[in-house]
């Protein structure tokens, strides 16, 4: 059901150099099983940078630069943690455009460790209730948000998560709220 109700919907993974390797990587195995397309978009051009355990990781190819794309251009979001892609990220105002818009257009939204932080730029998640990285707790709570300490929490389309070593249990509720979001957005229209 899942791998059907995914099949070429395009998919956003908004990363910058020093994002959380196993955040971005095992999501996207799993959307690409699911039929879906991911697409890496970033400020950096050609490839960036991963961040592996306590040293950088791997590169990988980008699909699209940030300033170039739209909300408009993708059906879902994905956002991986890493403190330095978060920093980077959170300097540049087209990720307030691009997760503001999907935020307003109530297109599903994912959002693993520090990643979640990048939603409290945004201002509109007031009385949401989300977890995440212990550290972007205060931010979180200072944009309104309404924090959890459970490992994942689903508010609506947006799904938030602590970052753990395995990802088996964020994937599966991920894919189930991508799947909702898509099914929803059907109804819909």
């Amino acid at each position: 059901m899942t791998e059907q109700l995914l099949a070429g919907k395009n998919i956003a993974i908004l990363v910058a150099n020093g994002f959380e390797e196993l955040e971005m990587t095992e999501p996207q195995r799993a959307l690409l099983k699911a039929g879906a397309k991911p697409k890496v978009i970033s400020p950096e051009q050609g490839l960036v940078n991963g961040w592996h355990g306590a040293a950088w990781g791997h590169y990988f190819p980008t699909d699209r630069h940030v300033g170039e794309v739209l909300a408009a251009d993708f059906d879902l979001l994905v956002l991986p943690g890493g403190d330095r892609s978060v920093a980077k990220l959170a300097t540049n105002p087209h990720t307030r455009r691009i997760i503001g818009s999907f935020v307003d257009s109530g297109k599903g939204i994912v959002a693993f460790g520090k990643g979640v932080e990048l939603l409290a730029l945004v201002e509109r998640i007031k009385g949401r209730t989300v977890t995440g990285a212990d550290s972007a707790r205060a931010a979180l709570e200072a944009a309104g948000a309404k924090w959890s300490d459970d490992e994942i929490v689903q508010d609506r389309f947006l799904l938030t998560a602590k970052s753990n070593e395995d990802m088996s249990g964020l994937i599966d509720a991920m894919l189930r709220n991508f799947t909702a979001a898509v099914e929803q957005r059907k109804v819909a229209a």
